[in-house]
Protein backbone atom coordinates (compact mmCIF):
# COMPACT_ATOMS: atom_id res chain seq x y z
CA UNK A 1 0.00 0.00 0.00
CA UNK A 2 1.08 3.72 -0.99
CA UNK A 3 0.84 6.76 1.43
CA UNK A 4 -0.20 9.83 -0.37
CA UNK A 5 2.21 10.98 -1.73
CA UNK A 6 4.89 13.17 -2.23
CA UNK A 7 5.38 12.89 1.77
CA UNK A 8 6.67 16.03 4.14
CA UNK A 9 9.75 15.64 6.38
CA UNK A 10 8.91 17.72 9.41
CA UNK A 11 9.81 17.08 13.11
CA UNK A 12 7.07 17.08 15.75
CA UNK A 13 6.48 19.47 18.73
CA UNK A 14 3.78 18.50 20.24
CA UNK A 15 0.88 16.40 20.32
CA UNK A 16 -2.53 17.45 22.07
CA UNK A 17 -6.36 17.02 22.13
CA UNK A 18 -5.79 14.10 20.31
CA UNK A 19 -6.16 14.76 17.14
CA UNK A 20 -3.31 17.77 16.99
CA UNK A 21 0.36 17.80 16.55
CA UNK A 22 2.97 20.77 16.05
CA UNK A 23 5.11 20.45 13.39
CA UNK A 24 7.64 22.09 12.06
CA UNK A 25 8.47 21.50 7.93
CA UNK A 26 11.46 20.78 6.93
CA UNK A 27 11.45 24.85 5.42
CA UNK A 28 11.24 26.25 8.56
CA UNK A 29 7.28 26.77 8.51
CA UNK A 30 5.50 26.03 12.20
CA UNK A 31 2.12 24.09 11.13
CA UNK A 32 -0.43 22.22 12.82
CA UNK A 33 -1.41 18.81 11.29
CA UNK A 34 -4.15 16.37 11.83
CA UNK A 35 -3.60 12.92 13.59
CA UNK A 36 -5.85 10.29 13.25
CA UNK A 37 -5.54 7.97 16.15
CA UNK A 38 -7.50 8.05 19.34
CA UNK A 39 -4.75 6.25 20.95
CA UNK A 40 -2.42 7.40 24.07
CA UNK A 41 0.28 6.85 21.72
CA UNK A 42 2.98 5.50 24.30
CA UNK A 43 6.15 4.86 23.05
CA UNK A 44 5.42 6.44 19.23
CA UNK A 45 6.91 10.20 19.87
CA UNK A 46 9.14 12.29 21.73
CA UNK A 47 9.85 16.22 20.64
CA UNK A 48 12.10 16.55 17.88
CA UNK A 49 11.28 12.88 16.18
CA UNK A 50 11.44 13.11 12.38
CA UNK A 51 7.83 12.59 10.79
CA UNK A 52 6.24 12.32 7.55
CA UNK A 53 3.13 14.07 6.58
CA UNK A 54 0.62 13.84 3.65
CA UNK A 55 -0.63 17.14 2.40
CA UNK A 56 -4.05 17.96 1.15
CA UNK A 57 -4.60 21.42 -0.17
CA UNK A 58 -7.89 21.14 -1.74
CA UNK A 59 -9.25 23.81 0.37
CA UNK A 60 -11.81 21.57 1.77
CA UNK A 61 -10.01 20.62 5.06
CA UNK A 62 -9.60 22.93 8.37
CA UNK A 63 -5.98 21.38 8.56
CA UNK A 64 -3.95 20.61 4.93
CA UNK A 65 -1.52 18.36 6.39
CA UNK A 66 -2.12 14.51 8.12
CA UNK A 67 0.70 13.25 9.99
CA UNK A 68 1.28 9.52 8.81
CA UNK A 69 4.88 8.17 10.11
CA UNK A 70 6.75 8.99 12.94
CA UNK A 71 10.58 7.88 13.46
CA UNK A 72 10.56 7.24 17.07
CA UNK A 73 14.15 5.61 18.60
CA UNK A 74 14.89 2.26 16.03
CA UNK A 75 12.58 2.89 13.53
CA UNK A 76 9.05 4.12 12.00
CA UNK A 77 5.81 4.13 13.47
CA UNK A 78 2.30 4.11 11.39
CA UNK A 79 0.71 6.59 13.40
CA UNK A 80 -2.59 6.98 11.06
CA UNK A 81 -5.05 4.52 12.31
CA UNK A 82 -6.81 5.14 9.21
CA UNK A 83 -4.22 2.74 7.15
CA UNK A 84 -3.81 -0.10 9.31
CA UNK A 85 -6.80 -2.33 7.57
CA UNK A 86 -6.20 -0.99 4.35
CA UNK A 87 -2.59 -2.66 4.98
CA UNK A 88 -4.28 -6.11 5.82
CA UNK A 89 -6.93 -5.80 3.03
CA UNK A 90 -4.17 -5.63 0.39
CA UNK A 91 -2.17 -8.56 2.43
CA UNK A 92 -5.63 -10.62 2.06
CA UNK A 93 -6.09 -9.97 -1.53
CA UNK A 94 -2.43 -11.17 -2.30
CA UNK A 95 -2.45 -14.66 0.15
CA UNK A 96 0.72 -13.31 2.03
CA UNK A 97 -0.65 -14.63 5.39
CA UNK A 98 0.40 -17.96 5.04
CA UNK A 99 -2.19 -19.14 8.39
CA UNK A 100 -5.20 -18.56 5.84
CA UNK A 101 -6.54 -20.38 3.13
CA UNK A 102 -7.05 -19.00 -0.79
CA UNK A 103 -9.72 -16.48 -0.45
CA UNK A 104 -12.35 -16.27 -2.99
CA UNK A 105 -14.34 -13.33 -1.07
CA UNK A 106 -13.01 -10.43 1.63
CA UNK A 107 -15.85 -8.58 2.65
CA UNK A 108 -14.79 -5.54 5.09
CA UNK A 109 -17.12 -4.28 7.94
CA UNK A 110 -19.47 -7.12 8.61
CA UNK A 111 -22.14 -6.75 11.35
CA UNK A 112 -22.35 -10.28 13.78
CA UNK A 113 -23.73 -10.45 16.97
CA UNK A 114 -23.19 -7.00 18.93
CA UNK A 115 -20.09 -6.36 16.77
CA UNK A 116 -18.88 -5.45 13.54
CA UNK A 117 -15.36 -7.50 12.25
CA UNK A 118 -13.12 -5.77 10.00
CA UNK A 119 -13.37 -9.05 7.41
CA UNK A 120 -15.59 -11.80 6.38
CA UNK A 121 -14.09 -14.16 4.51
CA UNK A 122 -14.65 -17.56 2.41
CA UNK A 123 -11.97 -19.76 1.00
CA UNK A 124 -12.31 -21.73 -2.13
CA UNK A 125 -14.26 -24.41 -0.55
CA UNK A 126 -16.89 -21.99 0.68
CA UNK A 127 -15.95 -21.94 4.30
CA UNK A 128 -16.87 -18.44 6.45
CA UNK A 129 -14.13 -16.96 8.46
CA UNK A 130 -14.08 -13.49 10.63
CA UNK A 131 -10.84 -11.64 11.07
CA UNK A 132 -10.53 -8.90 13.29
CA UNK A 133 -7.47 -6.57 13.12
CA UNK A 134 -5.52 -4.55 15.77
CA UNK A 135 -3.06 -2.11 15.40
CA UNK A 136 -0.66 -2.29 17.66
CA UNK A 137 2.39 0.78 18.18
CA UNK A 138 2.42 0.02 21.76
CA UNK A 139 6.33 -0.81 22.32
CA UNK A 140 7.82 -2.24 26.01
CA UNK A 141 10.61 -0.06 26.85
CA UNK A 142 12.62 -2.67 28.82
CA UNK A 143 12.35 -5.26 25.79
CA UNK A 144 11.60 -5.25 21.98
CA UNK A 145 8.65 -6.28 22.40
CA UNK A 146 4.73 -4.71 20.69
CA UNK A 147 2.07 -4.79 23.45
CA UNK A 148 -1.60 -4.41 23.04
CA UNK A 149 -4.07 -2.69 23.98
CA UNK A 150 -2.24 0.69 25.27
CA UNK A 151 -5.31 1.70 27.04
CA UNK A 152 -8.14 -0.18 28.59
CA UNK A 153 -9.90 -1.65 25.83
CA UNK A 154 -13.68 -2.87 26.70
CA UNK A 155 -14.49 -2.58 22.86
CA UNK A 156 -11.86 -4.79 22.10
CA UNK A 157 -12.47 -7.73 25.16
CA UNK A 158 -16.48 -7.77 23.16
CA UNK A 159 -14.53 -8.35 20.10
CA UNK A 160 -12.96 -11.76 21.60
CA UNK A 161 -16.31 -12.93 22.92
CA UNK A 162 -17.57 -12.39 19.96
CA UNK A 163 -14.76 -14.20 17.76
CA UNK A 164 -15.08 -16.82 20.92
CA UNK A 165 -18.81 -17.43 19.71
CA UNK A 166 -18.39 -17.42 15.70
CA UNK A 167 -15.59 -20.47 16.56
CA UNK A 168 -17.86 -22.30 18.99
CA UNK A 169 -20.37 -22.42 15.95
CA UNK A 170 -17.82 -23.82 13.42
CA UNK A 171 -16.98 -20.36 11.78
CA UNK A 172 -13.50 -19.72 11.41
CA UNK A 173 -11.97 -16.59 13.24
CA UNK A 174 -8.78 -14.91 13.87
CA UNK A 175 -7.66 -11.97 15.89
CA UNK A 176 -4.99 -10.07 13.57
CA UNK A 177 -2.27 -7.95 15.73
CA UNK A 178 -0.90 -5.94 13.32
CA UNK A 179 2.53 -4.43 14.42
CA UNK A 180 2.48 -1.03 12.79
CA UNK A 181 6.16 -0.22 13.88
CA UNK A 182 9.57 -1.67 12.79
CA UNK A 183 11.32 -1.70 15.85
CA UNK A 184 9.98 -5.09 17.54
CA UNK A 185 10.51 -8.67 17.28
CA UNK A 186 7.72 -10.30 19.16
CA UNK A 187 3.81 -9.35 20.80
CA UNK A 188 2.27 -10.17 24.00
CA UNK A 189 -1.06 -8.57 25.51
CA UNK A 190 -0.61 -5.61 27.69
CA UNK A 191 -1.74 -7.84 30.61
CA UNK A 192 0.02 -4.71 33.46
CA UNK A 193 -2.65 -2.47 31.24
CA UNK A 194 -5.54 -4.70 30.71
CA UNK A 195 -6.12 -7.66 32.26
CA UNK A 196 -8.77 -8.91 31.23
CA UNK A 197 -8.52 -8.56 28.17
CA UNK A 198 -4.80 -10.62 28.20
CA UNK A 199 -6.88 -13.23 30.07
CA UNK A 200 -9.51 -13.20 27.30
CA UNK A 201 -7.08 -13.56 24.76
CA UNK A 202 -5.49 -16.77 25.95
CA UNK A 203 -9.24 -17.78 26.72
CA UNK A 204 -9.80 -17.44 22.86
CA UNK A 205 -6.59 -18.89 22.29
CA UNK A 206 -7.56 -21.89 24.21
CA UNK A 207 -10.63 -22.12 22.11
CA UNK A 208 -9.72 -22.13 18.88
CA UNK A 209 -9.21 -18.50 17.95
CA UNK A 210 -6.21 -18.12 15.62
CA UNK A 211 -4.07 -15.59 17.18
CA UNK A 212 -1.52 -13.99 14.55
CA UNK A 213 0.75 -11.00 14.78
CA UNK A 214 2.44 -9.74 11.88
CA UNK A 215 4.78 -6.63 11.24
CA UNK A 216 4.69 -3.92 8.53
CA UNK A 217 7.73 -2.88 6.52
CA UNK A 218 7.81 0.60 5.83
CA UNK A 219 9.53 2.10 3.04
CA UNK A 220 7.85 5.47 2.53
CA UNK A 221 5.95 5.93 1.18
CA UNK A 222 5.22 1.87 0.59
CA UNK A 223 4.19 -0.03 3.59
CA UNK A 224 3.25 -3.59 3.25
CA UNK A 225 2.74 -6.74 5.93
CA UNK A 226 6.22 -8.38 5.71
CA UNK A 227 7.05 -11.33 8.64
CA UNK A 228 5.05 -12.87 11.51
CA UNK A 229 5.90 -12.22 14.88
CA UNK A 230 6.21 -14.77 17.86
CA UNK A 231 2.90 -14.42 20.14
CA UNK A 232 3.63 -14.96 23.66
CA UNK A 233 0.96 -15.27 25.97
Amino acid sequence: MRLPTPLIKGVIKNRYKRFLTDIVLESGEEITAHLMNTGSMKSCWAPEDQVLLSHHPDGKRKLPYSLELIFHQEGWVLVNTGMPNKVVHEALAEGIISELPKLQRITPEQKVGKSRIDFELEDEQGKISYLEVKNVTLKDEKSSTALFPDAISTRGQKHLEELMELKAKGLGAYIFFLISRTDVDSFTPAKEIDPRYAKLLKEAKGKGVEVLAYQVEINPPEIKVKNALPVLL
